[in-house]
């Protein structure tokens, strides 16, 4: 009987982590060496879209702890498709409240917090897009970063 029940959770789960991210085009992140991202360190996603059809969400996703001194991020974004254009965007994000409460999820010192980058993007050219991120903020060594990440999603309809 135990051995029957085990199998039935087993093949539930298998089905329920196989629906879980259909969406997902992208995902990927950046663990910062000591918990701080440095002025020079760019963190770079290549994103490879065979999908030219179907419109995409992106978002940034940024983990961090009680030793990240500030409530926002600046964030100097590079977009660099197959076709040789580009684009540069100055973003700033507010992780905190004015209280200092963090925004997101969070676990003890961890603090994780999705941040969105663009709505409804239709990539109009197949083939590797880059994506390059640094930090704005007005310190060299930015303390309490523990990663970042980017996740690019199909839109639902």
């Amino acid at each position: 009987m135990t051995r029957g029940i085990n199998r039935w959770l087993l093949f539930t789960a298998l089905i329920l982590m196989s629906s879980c991210g259909r969406n997902v085009v992208f995902t990927d992140s950046t663990a910062m060496p000591g918990r701080t991202w440095k002025l020079e360190d760019t963190t770079a996603f290549s994103i490879t879209v065979n999908d030219t059809l179907n419109s995409n969400n992106i978002w940034f996703i940024i983990r961090t702890g009680s030793a990240y001194p500030y409530r926002n991020i600046f964030l100097f974004v590079s977009t660099a498709s197959p076709d040789g254009k580009s684009m540069s965007d100055t973003l700033n994000y507010d992780l905190a409240d004015e209280k200092g409460n963090w925004y997101g999820k969070g676990f003890g010192d961890i603090h994780e917090l999705q941040l969105p980058y663009k709505s409804n993007v239709f990539f109009p050219v197949s083939g590797t897009y880059q994506i390059t991120v640094r930090h704005g903020m007005r310190i060299a060594d930015l303390k309490g970063v523990y990663d970042f990440g980017l996740r690019v999603e199909k839109t639902t309809k």
